[in-house]
């Protein structure tokens, strides 16, 4: 099972927050929010948080600008996840990622089967890699961004997680980009 190793120090990741929204402002972003005070308290860097309308080429500008910065380690989106037509933030972060995260998917969809039950296929939450930077797309709502955080991002954003997670492997994520 997964433990925290003591015997390592915490090393905090800069951390980015995208709200996708045609309604939301900073003021009643409850999922961006949620996000934000859950980075902060587990000492974590938020860099940037923005939010954006559900317009797939805006949504994959932005992700790229964050991407090609050199000081954001992880992209973390809210909202836009869902069956709609105006849902277009999976297909916004497939279009930035060099590789996907297929188990990511499928880990938010366990944690959210034991909170919602079969409602759980409604959403296609996601993670991918680009540019050396961790992307995640999570459903708008602030009880699906506490769960994905709580039960999955916080433990592999711990360099001291154990067996492994995506901090210690951060340092070669773009090492094909190195590659001559």
């Amino acid at each position: 099972m997964s433990r925290i190793d003591e015997s390592l120090e915490f090393i905090p990741v800069r951390i980015a927050v995208l709200t996708v929204s045609d309604t939301r402002s900073i003021e009643d972003d409850r999922s961006g929010q949620t996000l934000v005070e859950r980075i902060e308290r587990a000492g974590h860097v938020l860099v940037d948080r923005k939010i954006i309308q559900d317009e797939r080429g805006e949504i994959a500008a932005q992700l790229r600008l964050w991407v090609g910065d050199p000081e954001i380690d992880v992209v973390i989106s809210t909202g836009g996840t869902g069956l709609t037509g105006r849902d277009v933030t999976v297909e916004a972060h497939r279009d930035v990622y060099e590789k996907e995260i297929d188990a990511f998917g499928t880990v938010f969809t366990i944690v959210s089967m034991q909170k919602i039950g079969t409602s759980a296929v409604q959403s296609r939450a996601t993670g991918g890699v680009a540019g050396g930077t961790y992307l995640f797309a999570l459903p708008g709502s602030p009880g699906a961004c506490k769960d994905a955080w709580d039960e999955i991002l916080e433990k592999q954003f711990d360099y001291r997680h154990r067996p492994c997670n995506f901090v210690e492997i951060m340092p070669r994520l773009d090492e094909h980009l190195r590659r001559k």
